[in-house]
Formats: C-alpha cells, structure tokens, sequence
C-alpha cells in the first residue's frame, strides 16, 4: 500500500507539474529600491545605457519596422552564438513604464512566445523608488509558474543589490552545492517513514538519493562532453532530481547521448557494487556487503524505470532520436516496455504489479507527450552510423542493469532463504529446554 501511495502521489506531482492547465497567468512582484530612478530605468529600458546590468542583455538594436527591437541575450545558442530576440515595445512612457513582446526568437519556435508579455513599471521618487515586474504567459503545469515566480523575484533582488552598489552577483543561493546537499537531505527525511523509520529504511531511502544524485551527474557529464560550457544539477525531493545543460540541444545525437548517459554512468556503478558486496561478503562484513548489494539493486532497478519508453523519460527520449518514423517508434517503444516488464517478471515481481505498472507507465506517457518545447530550427539528424551506435549503447546500459536487477534478487532470495531457516533453528532450540529433551534426542 505504502508503494502504490507513492506512486500515485508522484504521477499526481507529475500531471500537476507538467499537464495541468493553467491559462493565462501573470506572475507579478514589486519592491522598493533606495536608488535613482533614472538609474533604474537606463537599467531596465533595453536601449539605457546599463541595460547590460546583469549580462542578460548585450545589445539591443532597431529592427525593421513597426518599432521593433532586435536584442541579443547573454545566453549561448545552439551554435554557440548569443540568442537573439525581435520584440515589440509597446506603452512606453519615458521612465515610468513599458510592456515588450518577443516577435520571434532565434532558439525557440515562435509560438512559445505567442501569449508571453512583459511589462516594467516604475514609480516614486528618487531613493524609494518602487519597481514593479510582471510577466504574462499561458502555463501548463505548475513547474513553468513557479520557475517564473522566484526567476522575477531573483532579478528583482539582484538589481536592488547592483542599483545600490554597483556589483552583480552572479548564480544564487539555490543552485549552490551546500543548498542541493540540503535537498538530498530533505529528500532522504520524505521517504525514510515511507521504507520504515527503521535503519534498513534509513538506509533504502539514503541509497535512492544518491541513486538519483549518480544518474543526474551522469547527464552533467555528458553535457559537458558535448561541449557544454557550465552544467548543473536541481534536486527536487521525492521526485528526483534535474541535470541543465548550459545552451540548446544542437543535434539530435546530442539528445539521445545526454538522455542516455544518466543510466549509462550508473552502469558502471552496477557491476563495481556487485563486486564490493561478494568481498564484503567473503570478509564476513554483513552490514558492508548489505548496503552494496541495496546500492546495486536499486540502482538498476531506478535506471531501468527511467529507460522505460515515456515521453519526458530518458527512455523516450532516446527512442525518438533513433527511431526515423512513427511506426518504428511505437514498435521500439512496445518491445522496450516489454523487455522491462519481462525482466521485472523475472526478478520476482507480482504479475498484478506489473500490469499496474504498465498502465502507470502508458498514463505518464499521455499525461507529458508534447509539452516540450521546440526549437527554432530542426535539429542535426542522425547519421546511420550514429543511429546504430545510439542503439548499441542502449542495449548494452539495459543489459547491464538487467543483469543487476536479477542478481540483486537472486541475492534477496538467498537472504530471505537464510533468515527463514536462522529463524526457525531459534525456534527448535528454544523449545528444546521445554520438551525436556537432550541434544541428541
């Protein structure tokens, strides 16, 4: 019962995330700046003079017609140069206020942009000056809302410290390590009571958490190998964790390598785990060799889940790089969710579960198709070298923790076998006091 509350609470998290919608919101926040006001406007404006406070902005220029702006972002592109953004400036009143809507994009398809509006005001006097930001947008999902919500509040508390001392600090409290270390944390605490507030379950729910820590690291890694400058990671207790990339996708390669190395990494993590437990085993460090063997288990048990063929998975987001067509897809997608289901058929779980599962997994697949957003351009196809090697690989990280997941219950077999017969050789010698017998009768 414990595991189907989880379950259900993570795809109610999931569709509240990613598939509710919303509408139309605005995502306001206000704060009174002891600065000038027309430092805060030549801030703000994109033609002021400091309209490069924060690097957000490098340039920003006449465009066409229509008085239209070309601004060129701070932000690296798929190819490596600045992303540019054409907007239309409209409600402009000279140091009080402006709203601004982005015409066209060069990384993003045009219609992410269709409901978005951004609007500055400014008002008071000199040295308690109140600015005012809001950002309209069309939300599905919670997650876009919220991001938007401390994004405003962020920019709003980095140009107060900037307007009053003229340094910008870069990054923020959250995305530090210490503050992520902190999640795990928190993450760990959520679902000690949900494995049992004993240290086996201390124990499971310490081992998930850096489970999803190596898988996300695995992404950063293959991030940066692609040529990503900067990569960082976002826990999010209970239901995992994020790896960021530092610019788009270039290539549909890239896609499916990055997605594909969070259960590549932890592949390598399988086979050492295994081999840590038999010694500690061999060593008669039953403590040791548990841990290992729950480290192994779990992590290939989690790295099969996220291989599963959901849209917003690892999984599915390989199979759509390799597969050319709709057909191919859905039969890679049904032969993979097979596979998975077979193997944890084999590995000792309840048929009725699995089904569950299946459908979970399908209903997930429903709830994230298409809430991705789509780039400006097409990405880089895939060669036939490419494609083939793409599919190698995934078959060789699914082997890989295939053959974890069956050890690791070949393994709680034995355990069980072992406790079970430990259990009842202390049940026959505390009677044997009772019945007045004799060792060898």
């Amino acid at each position: 019962m414990l595991a189907v509350v989880l379950v259900v609470l993570n795809l109610g998290l999931v569709f509240v995330l990613l598939a509710l919608p919303f509408g139309t919101r605005t995502v306001r926040q206000s704060r009174v700046i002891a600065a000038g006001r027309r430092r805060l406007w030549e801030a703000l404006w994109p033609f002021g003079k400091h309209a490069d406070w924060s690097g957000a902005r490098i340039a920003a220029e006449p465009f066409g017609e229509d008085g239209l702006t070309r601004i060129r972002l701070g932000w690296e592109g798929r190819d490596g140069k600045p992303i540019e953004h054409v907007v239309r400036l409209e409600n402009v009143v000279e140091g009080e206020r402006f709203s601004m809507r982005v015409v066209d994009d060069s990384s993003l398809e045009t219609a992410f942009w269709s409901h978005f509006r951004d609007d500055v005001e400014l008002a008071g006097e000199d040295g308690a000056v109140r600015v005012t930001l809001s950002r309209t947008d069309r939300y599905r999902g919670a997650a876009f809302l919220i991001f938007r919500y401390f994004a405003l509040r962020r920019e709003l508390g980095k140009l107060q410290v900037w307007a009053q001392t003229g340094r910008y600090r870069a990054g923020g409290l959250f995305e530090h390590p210490l503050s992520q270390f902190g999640l795990a944390c928190v993450s760990v605490l959520i679902m000690w009571p949900i494995f049992g507030l004993t240290v086996g379950g201390f124990v499971l729910a310490a081992v998930l958490t850096l489970v999803v820590a190596l898988h996300e690291l695995g992404h950063m890694a293959a991030f940066r190998v692609a040529g990503h400058r900067t990569a960082r990671m976002i826990f999010v207790p209970l239901l995992g964790g994020i790896a960021i990339g530092g610019r788009p996708y270039d290539s549909r390669f890239e896609v499916a390598f990055v997605a594909l190395m969070g259960a590549g990494f932890s592949a390598f993590i399988v086979p050492l785990a295994i081999a840590a437990c038999d010694f500690s085993a061999s060593e008669g460090w039953r403590f040791a060799a548990s841990v290992f063997a729950t480290l192994a288990g779990i992590a290939a048990l989690f790295n099969l889940a996220n291989l599963v063929p959901v849209w917003k998975f690892d999984g599915g987001q390989v199979l759509r790089q390799i597969c050319p067509g709709p057909v191919s897809l859905a039969v890679a997608s049904f032969v993979l969710l097979s596979a998975v289901l077979a193997l944890g058929y084999m590995a000792g779980f309840p048929a009725h579960l699995l089904v569950v599962a299946g459908a979970i997994f399908a209903v997930l697949s429903l709830i994230t198709a298409g809430s991705g957003v789509r780039p400006r351009h097409e990405l880089k196809a895939l060669s036939v070298p490419e494609r083939a090697a793409l599919a190698a690989a995934l078959v060789a990280v699914i082997t890989v923790h295939a053959g974890g997941m069956l050890w690791a219950s070949a393994r709680l077999d034995d355990w069980q076998s072992y406790e079970r017969q430990r259990h009842a050789t202390t049940i026959s010698a505390s009677l044997l006091p009772e019945r007045g017998m004799t060792d060898s009768e």
